[in-house]
């Protein structure tokens, strides 16, 4: 089953069940991702469509730190019950070992051995993992201390 077919289903759920946070986010969630797909003119790939989802994770990840700093901890908890909402559609994150393999690799593939070349490297290890839950901030500051930066 894709995952905006289980995004539906679970929608279709928690409103017979009458979840009211678990109804609003997955309609946040369908909305996102229809309005995305109007953009582009097509429907997602299962790709972009997780990545429409670990947009929606970050989001709320920095919304609870604005909140936290603005002693809004009313907003903090219900972005946090968002944010474990938004989580059970998104796959674990890929674990650091395989990423720093995956840059070694990939620097030594593309023979890379100055920070100017960043942005090459940076490209070939996020398609490497297309479709995986990945911080990209995580892998840039893996890449720069592998290069010397």
């Amino acid at each position: 089953m894709k995952l905006q077919e289980i995004i539906n289903h679970d929608l279709i759920q928690s409103m017979k069940a009458q979840h009211k946070i678990k109804t609003s986010v997955l309609r946040g969630i369908k909305s996102a991702l229809k309005n995305k797909e109007i953009m582009l003119g097509r429907p997602l790939s299962e790709g972009e469509v997780l990545g429409n989802l670990l947009t929606l994770v970050k989001q709320r990840k920095d919304s609870i730190e604005q909140f936290s700093r603005g002693c809004r901890q009313d907003l903090v908890n219900q972005e946090t019950a968002e944010l474990k909402i938004l989580q059970t559609y998104v796959p674990e994150a890929v674990d650091e070992a395989e990423i720093e393999a995956v840059i070694s690799r990939t620097i030594q593939t593309l023979q890379i051995s100055t920070v100017k070349d960043l942005g090459k490297v940076m490209k070939a290890v996020m398609v490497e993992f297309s479709g995986k839950n990945i911080d990209g901030k995580t892998v840039s500051n893996i890449v720069k201390k592998r290069l010397g930066a």
